[in-house]
């Protein structure tokens, strides 16, 4: 990969040598070679150079998983911007609250967004420049032929921003430049075996506002030249029709997914083209690996991230051999280490704070780049674990309350902000619980005096559905008299917690 700099040269790159193979298409059946996407890429940041977009300013993309979105996307890196991939499920004040925290000049949305980005748009005082796929506005934006732009010369320069949750608890944007978008393609791409080969054709169904779908997937699609196969949404049955009439051979996913082919009678003939499943975003149980591996013969590899790593940190692809609840070793290139509460290694080998160094880090949250790594680049992630004399890593726990759904996150106090503005309510706690189908579910704990438990709960959910992406919607909502507290008057989560996993025992009614 030497003397590229940014993702888009990956696709200049790859048409240069390669330009009639297919690069991208769509389960619907449109497609891209690498000769077509390089145009669309260029046609992209010539429109938005001819909009005043110039470099360093941000562009939302509310877009799902379609040719637009990569053509934007790159678009958008291309002309030295800032891509702001956004879930296209946000509802209005998420989106607004986005626009208005990157300062974005403008907002590229699909059919499906466009009413809600529009609304969010419209919201604020200086509103962002609305682009909207299968519209005039973005028809014009590609409109002129690609002119030619100087290439990147600072490999540092901001190419994304990613909202996670850092070390509060509001969503906040990870800073990801090109050199760290980079160092983790080519992380991977050292991985032996390989997770992608040239001549594979990998499911591209993990969202690509996701930074999992975004640089772990697509990123490692372009540097290796695979072909990648664009699909909306997940569903069971759909995405096993689209495995066996694409023919694809690496299957990328996220845990749920296990839980939903799991009744599939003949699962191992729909997968008979697969060579390979990843999955990432949450834990996989050893279980469901070795369940899984028995009934359909196909490796299933998993690993660890986050999104300020950009994000794969761990592989059980670098592991010396397979251990059961591992995520992996570490990346070529990732060094990881584990500290105590006082920052010193823990004693005996009992869990610690990983600790991650490498080049593919975040450059710290927007927009002053507080809390990145230190000055010996070391970075803190929040999550517990333990490393095994091999290297390889083992999950504990999260300092973090971060609640993963569907491989999403979910900020307990994003979602306990919205329901505390249902009249009634003084008080909400919102935890994670397990879900066979999900990996966790949100359940929130409300206290509201004098209110009929039936009554807040509906105005509970309603307002949830008003305010919220479905995902981080409460599945349950437990109206209580009372909130478990510490001696200090902190809620006692932990409490909470325990008494979901009773319930999951069935040792509550």
């Amino acid at each position: 990969m030497s003397g590229i700099r940014d993702v888009a040269e990956l696709v200049t790159s790859a048409a240069s040598e390669s330009p009639d193979r297919l690069a991208l298409v769509e389960a619907g059946g449109r497609s891209l070679t690498w000769a077509q996407l390089d145009d669309e890429v260029g046609r992209v940041a010539t429109g938005l150079a001819g909009a005043g977009v110039v470099g360093g300013h941000r562009v939302l993309i509310a877009v799902g998983n379609r040719l637009e979105f990569v053509t934007s996307y790159l678009g958008v890196l291309r002309a030295q911007a800032v891509a702001v991939p956004v879930n296209p499920g946000s509802a209005v004040g998420e989106l607004a609250r986005m626009l208005d925290d990157s300062g974005a000049r403008m907002a590229i949305a699909d059919p499906t967004t466009a009413a809600a980005v529009r609304e969010a748009v419209d919201s604020l005082e200086s509103p962002p420049r609305l682009v909207v796929v299968g519209e005039a506005s973005y028809d014009e934006l590609r409109s002129e032929p690609a002119r030619p732009i100087p290439p990147l010369q600072d490999p540092e320069k901001l190419a994304a921003l990613l909202y996670t949750s850092g070390t509060s608890g509001l969503p906040r944007a990870a800073m990801l430049t090109h050199r760290a978008l980079l160092a983790n393609i080519e992380q991977c791409a050292q991985v032996e075996p390989p997770m992608i080969h040239g001549d594979d054709v990998v499911l591209g169904v993990l969202p690509l506002f996701h930074v999992y779908g975004l640089n772990a997937v697509l990123g490692s699609v372009l540097r290796r030249r695979a072909k990648l196969v664009l699909v909306e949404r997940f569903d069971p049955q759909e995405t096993l029709a689209i495995i066996d009439d694409e023919a694809c051979s690496v299957v990328p996913v996220a845990p749920p997914v296990f839980a939903h082919w799991r009744s599939e009678p003949d699962l191992r003939e729909r997968l008979g083209p697969v060579r390979l499943i990843l999955s990432g975003s949450a834990p996989l149980s050893p279980e469901v690996v070795e369940e899984f591996d028995e009934r359909t013969g196909v490796a299933v590899h998993q690993g660890y991230g986050l999104t300020e790593a950009s994000p794969v940190v761990t592989s059980t692809l670098c592991s010396r051999t397979p251990q059961a609840g591992s995520v992996g070793a570490a990346l070529p290139g990732i060094e990881l280490r584990l500290i105590d509460e006082d920052g010193l290694p823990p004693e005996g080998g009992d869990p610690g704070e990983i600790s991650i160094r490498g080049v593919n880090l975040f450059s710290g949250y927007w927009p002053d780049g507080a809390e990145g790594p230190d000055g010996d680049g070391w970075w803190p992630t929040g999550d517990v674990g333990f490393l095994d004399e091999s290297g390889d890593l083992f999950l504990v726990d999260r300092l973090k309350e971060v609640v993963i759904v569907s491989g999403f996150n979910v900020y307990p106090v994003e979602v306990e902000d919205v329901i505390e503005e249902v009249p009634g309510v003084v008080e909400v706690a919102v935890i994670g619980v397990t879900d066979e189908r999900s990996g966790e579910a949100v359940v929130a704990y409300v206290r509201a005096p004098g209110e009929q438990p039936d009554a807040i709960a509906a105005a509970v959910r309603a307002h949830c559905a008003l305010r919220l992406a479905r995902f981080k919607q409460p599945s349950r909502i437990e109206v209580v008299d009372e909130l478990p507290r510490t001696i200090t008057g902190k809620v006692q989560k932990g409490r909470l917690r325990g008494i979901e996993r009773r319930r999951t025992l069935g040792l509550l009614e």
